[in-house]
């Protein structure tokens, strides 16, 4: 058992769609489970598949480069341990893995892109948030790894030197 800004963070050892995501953290490794009957990815971990319910899947890794999709500053810490954080800003990345990928009905538009959430953080100091003036939609960011023990890690995201995905958008203040 780890701990994270002064959470017991522990992934039982039979927690077999949780305990492959925070060891490849550990290692500094973004992976996300891969259906084996349809072939696509999703970045929340589960028992069968979002998509066509199969339970055969693998951890396969992934880049850990995405875009900001959305955002949202927290100025309300509900745990204890973000208190000193506030605000900061919390992010939906579209990872740049299965971006817009046909799905059900391609003729009517269906289609599906990777998606996760997560804290964004100073890609220098990945104990301290990002400050909030440098969020907007678009910004481009990558993976970035906090260890919490000698088996376990935490992926956050940092704002990367990358282009952006388009014109960088953000809320007004």
């Amino acid at each position: 058992m780890g701990e994270y800004l002064g959470m017991r963070i522990a992934v039982a050892s039979n927690d077999h769609e949780h305990l492959g995501y925070f060891k490849a953290a550990r290692q500094h490794k973004l992976v996300v489970q891969k259906c084996n009957a349809c072939g696509l990815m999703r970045a929340f971990p589960g028992t069968g598949c979002i998509f066509c319910a199969s339970l055969d899947w693998e951890w396969v890794e992934v880049s850990g480069k995405g875009h900001i999709y959305s955002y949202q500053i927290v100025t309300q810490a509900i745990q204890p341990a973000f208190r000193e954080w506030v605000p900061y800003p919390t992010v939906l990345i579209e990872l740049d893995e299965q971006k817009e990928v046909p799905w059900r009905d391609p003729a009517e538009g269906h289609t599906v892109s990777m998606r996760v959430l997560a804290n964004l953080v100073k890609p220098d100091d990945v104990s301290r948030p990002e400050d909030q003036e440098n969020v907007a939609i678009g910004k481009r960011v990558k993976a970035v790894f906090v260890d919490v023990d000698d088996e376990i890690g935490v992926v956050q995201f940092a704002l990367s030197d990358d282009p952006p995905e388009h014109e960088p958008w953000r809320a007004p203040v």
